[in-house]
C-alpha cells in the first residue's frame, strides 16, 4: 500500500512506482494476467493511494534499476484497489524539484511525503530513540515537567498564556525546564532527562524557532568533568547510530579566553585553521595612526593569514569589509604578500623592521592575504572571528562530512550591561561560580568564572550547561549582583530558595538543541527541514494559519480587552 510516485504506460504493460515511507517499489500490470487490475491502473494518477497484491519477481533482463533499493524486483500485480484518488499536487513530490518555501509550508503534509523530509523525520526518530536508550543505560529517569508555569523574565521573552480560572493572571510557556529539573535533584531523582518542547518569543533566523526541542539532562553529586564525560558518550552513540561516524573521545577542550584569542568567538569551527594572531605590541609604535591609536587606548589589533588568497579581487576585499561592519567594525585593513613585499594601502606606514616582525609572527609566504582588525577587544575579536568563519565557508575549507567537536569552558560568570547599568548572567542566574572564585562575588564579580560548558560542533553551539548553585546564600548573592533585591527574588524565585534550604545536593546539567543537532546530522541548510511542522521567520504557521484572532466571547471569558492597533 502507498502513494503513486509516477505511472508509465508502455502500450499494454503499465508500470506504477508505489511509494511509502520506506521507499519505492515498481508494480507491473499486465492485461493478460488481470484485465480488471489493468483497467483500474489506467485511471491512476500521481499521489493516488493504492493497495496492490501480487507476486514479487525479478525484473526482466535489461530492466534492472541499480539506483533503486528495490530496483532488481517488481510486483506482478494480480489485484489492485484504488483506496483514494488525489487532486493534482501544487508541486512535484520528489527530491529534485525546487519549490518556494512558503508553498512547501502551506502544504506541509505534501512536502513531508518527499523522500528527503521523510528521511529527516525517520532519522530524528532514530536519534531520539538512541538518546533514550543510552540515558536509560546510564541510570537516567525520564520525567515530564510542566508546560504551564510561572513567568520569570530573565533573558528571552516568555510566551504568556492567560488564565480563565484565575482572572488577570498569566502562565508562561517554559524557555527551559531549568528550575523544575533542579527541584527534581532536591527531590532525590539524581539522574533526570527529558526530550522536551521549549518556547522563546524572540527574533528568528535560519537555526531558530519559537518552539524548539531540547535533550534536557540534570545529574546530582557530579563535577563538571562527570557531566561532560556522560554527555560525550551520548553524542558518540548518536553519531554512530545516525550516520555511522565514530566520534573519538574524549572531545577537545578550550577555555573561553583561549577560544577568543585564537578564533575570536566562543563557538569556533575547528575544521580549518585561519587562527587569529594578536599584533598589538608590534604596531603600537608604528606610523599607522589607526593601529597606534587603538593600541594606546588598550584596544586590540589582531590579524589572520588567509593562506594563498592573494588572488582575491578588490571587489571581494570590499565585500569582506562590508561583512565585518555587520559586527560593529569600522573597517578592515589588508595586505597581499608578493615576491617584492606587501601590496597594501597601509604598507608605507611600517618600517622594514616592523614588516619583518609582522611577517614572522603571521608566518607569511608569497601568495598569502593578511587581514587586520583594530578596535575594542570585544569588537575586534568578534568581527575578525566571524570573518574567519565566513572565509572558511567561502573558500570551501569547512567540509560538511567532517565533524569537529570542542567543549568551551571557564566562561565569565557575569558581564556588565551598560544600558541597564547592572551585571547580567552570561548563562543564567543559577550557574555556579568556580569554587575558588566565590570570594570574588564580594570584591570583583566581573572576574568570577562560571562552572559552565558549551559543546560546539562545526561552529554551532549544540549544547550548553553548568554546575548549578546549590547553596541558598550563594544563590541569594547571585540575585543581588543581578540587581534582583531580596523582595523581588522572593517573589520570583521563592520556591527555589526554599528548596535550596532543604538539603539540596550538588548538581549540574546540560541541554542539547535537538533541532540544531539534526540540522547538522542531515546536512540541512534550514532548521525547518528537520521539524515536521515548523513556523516561518515571522513565527507563523502557514498550514494552520496560526496565530489567529479569537472571538469576543473567548476574550471576555479571559477578562481581556484588546487595544486598537495604531497605524
Amino acid at each position: 500500500m502507498g502513494w503513486v510516485q509516477r505511472r508509465r504506460d508502455h502500450g499494454g504493460l503499465i508500470f506504477i512506482d508505489l511509494r511509502d515511507r520506506e521507499g519505492i517499489v515498481q508494480l507491473a500490470l499486465d492485461p493478460d494476467r488481470d484485465p480488471q487490475a489493468h483497467t483500474k491502473a489506467e485511471q491512476v494518477r500521481n499521489e493516488y493511494v493504492l493497495a496492490a497484491r501480487g507476486k514479487v519477481s525479478p525484473r526482466p533482463e535489461g530492466t534492472v534499476n541499480p539506483k533503486m533499493k528495490t530496483g532488481a524486483v517488481e510486483i506482478e500485480v494480480s489485484e489492485l484497489l484504488i483506496l483514494n484518488p488525489s487532486e493534482t499536487p501544487p508541486f512535484m513530490l520528489d527530491e529534485f524539484s525546487e519549490v518556494a518555501e512558503n508553498i512547501r509550508l502551506k502544504y506541509r503534509y505534501l512536502d513531508l511525503r518527499r523522500p528527503t523530509l521523510q528521511k529527516n523525520m525517520l532519522l530524528r526518530h532514530l536519534v531520539a530513540k538512541t538518546v533514550r536508550n543510552y540515558l536509560d543505560e546510564q541510570g537516567f529517569i525520564e520525567i515530564e515537567t510542566p508546560v504551564l508555569t510561572k513567568s520569570t523574565p530573565e533573558g528571552a521573552r516568555d510566551y504568556l498564556v492567560p488564565s480563565r480560572v484565575n482572572s488577570g493572571n498569566f502562565y508562561a510557556l517554559p524557555q527551559s525546564p531549568q528550575l523544575f529539573k533542579q527541584l527534581l535533584m532536591v527531590a532525590g531523582f539524581d539522574r533526570y532527562f527529558q526530550i522536551v518542547k521549549c518556547f522563546r518569543d524572540e527574533d528568528l533566523r535560519a537555526d531558530r524557532q519559537p518552539e524548539f526541542t531540547q535533550i534536557d539532562c540534570e545529574l546530582s553529586f557530579v563535577s563538571r568533568d562527570d557531566v561532560m564525560a556522560v554527555m560525550e558518550g551520548m553524542i558518540a552513540a548518536v553519531f554512530k547510530a545516525a550516520i555511522d561516524v565514530e566520534v573519538s573521545l574524549p572531545l577537545a577542550r578550550l577555555s573561553y579566553a583561549e577560544a577568543l584569542d585564537r578564533f575570536g568567538v566562543d563557538n569556533p569551527d575547528l575544521r580549518f585553521g585561519l587562527e587569529l594572531v594578536a599584533i598589538t605590541d608590534l604596531v603600537a609604535g608604528s606610523q599607522f595612526k589607526v593601529f597606534a591609536d587603538v593600541a594606546a587606548a588598550d584596544g586590540l589589533v589582531t590579524a589572520l593569514n588567509a593562506k594563498g588568497c592573494a588572488t582575491l579581487s578588490r571587489k571581494e576585499l570590499d565585500d569582506l569589509t562590508e561583512f565585518v561592519k555587520i559586527y560593529g567594525a569600522k573597517g578592515l585593513a589588508w595586505a597581499k604578500v608578493k615576491e617584492d613585499g606587501w601590496q597594501s594601502p597601509i604598507a608605507k606606514f611600517f618600517t622594514a623592521e616592523e614588516l619583518a616582525a609582522l611577517n614572522d609572527r603571521l608566518d607569511t609566504e608569497v601568495g598569502d592575504l593578511l587581514l587586520f582588525m583594530a578596535d575594542t577587544p570585544a569588537v575586534a575579536s568578534e568581527a575578525l572571528g566571524r570573518l574567519r568563519g565566513h572565509l572558511g565557508q567561502k573558500l570551501g575549507l569547512a567540509k560538511k562530512d567532517e565533524y569537529m567537536f570542542v567543549w568551551i569552558t571557564d566562561f565569565p560568570l557575569l558581564e556588565w550591561d551598560g544600558d541597564e547599568q547592572r551585571h547580567v548572567a552570561v548563562h543564567h542566574p543559577f550557574t555556579s561560580p568556580r569554587e575558588e572564585d566565590i570570594p570574588l562575588l564580594d570584591t570583583e564579580p566581573g572576574k568570577a568564572r562560571a562552572q559552565a560548558y558549551d559543546l560546539v560542533l562545526n561552529g554551532s553551539e549544540v549544547g550548553g550547561g553548568s554546575i548549578r548553585i546549590h547553596d541558598q546564600a550563594v544563590q541569594s548573592r547571585m540575585f543581588e549582583l543581578l540587581g534582583i533585591d531580596a523582595e523581588e527574588a522572593r517573589e520570583k524565585f521563592g520556591f527555589l530558595l526554599d528548596a535550596l534550604s532543604f538539603g539540596a545536593p550538588p548538581h549540574g546539567g546540560i541541554a542539547f538543541g535537538l533541532d540544531r543537532l539534526m540540522m547538522i546530522l542531515t546536512g540541512s541548510d534550514s532548521i525547518r527541514d528537520v521539524i515536521a511542522f515548523p513556523k516561518t521567520q515571522k513565527a507563523t504557521c502557514l498550514l494552520s494559519e496560526a496565530p489567529n484572532e479569537v472571538g469576543e466571547k473567548q476574550l471576555q471569558e479571559l477578562s481581556i480587552r484588546l487595544r486598537k492597533a495604531t497605524k
